[in-house]
């Protein structure tokens, strides 16, 4: 996809905060430092947009980002970071629930996991989450390129396994560095959006 025009618009904590336009909606959720920025950099083709950090936790709302005036990519906080607080991270877990059981506009849920690494806990149970609220999912394994392409089969094999993935469910491998599963991405973007 051709990118023209990336605006970021709100960081939205509550439902009256969200945009109005109608436009919908595509959320990525993930622990904290799985690469959830640089895959939003990567996807609009920016450097830093999207603010990647290396310290953990730095996303606290719901960060809107308008692509082409067609569709908004909306990244969730990380979870699975122990130094935010108990009660910071009920709060995220209020903020990310409500907004999977109420915004009708949500068309997909990218769920980024580290394909290094088999799905931790806090994946399992978002995985089940979206499960539960019959929400389209797209697991998407960053990092592809720390990974020998001869075992990328293998990884994924696992990361299908302990989320106990449907069938029905896609993954994509992906890279930040040399742009691998960005158009593939976009594809199923833009067919979701459709909908």
């Amino acid at each position: 996809m051709k990118i023209k025009d990336v605006q970021f618009v709100i960081s939205a904590v509550r439902p009256e905060q969200y945009p109005e336009d109608g436009l919908p909606e595509i959320a990525l959720a993930g622990r904290s430092n799985v690469g959830k920025s640089s895959l939003i950099n990567t996807m609009i083709m920016r450097k830093n947009l999207a603010r990647t950090s290396s310290q953990p936790g730095k996303t606290q709302q719901l960060n809107y980002y308008r692509v082409n005036d067609m569709v908004y990519l909306v990244d969730f906080p990380g979870y699975g970071y122990a130094k935010v607080s108990k009660v910071q991270r009920e709060k995220f877990g209020v903020m990310i629930e409500t907004y999977l059981r109420e915004r009708e506009l949500l068309k997909l849920q990218l769920l980024v996991v580290d394909i290094r690494h088999a799905p931790s806990a806090d994946d399992c149970l978002m995985y089940d989450w979206l499960k539960h609220y019959d929400i389209p999912t797209c697991v998407v394994a960053t990092k592809a390129d720390k990974v020998p392409k001869s075992k990328w089969p293998k990884h994924m094999k696992l990361v299908r396994e302990t989320l106990g993935m449907d069938a029905r469910d896609t993954m994509v491998l992906f890279s930040s560095e040399s742009g691998l599963g960005r158009d593939e991405l976009w594809q199923m973007i833009a067919e979701r959006a459709a909908t």
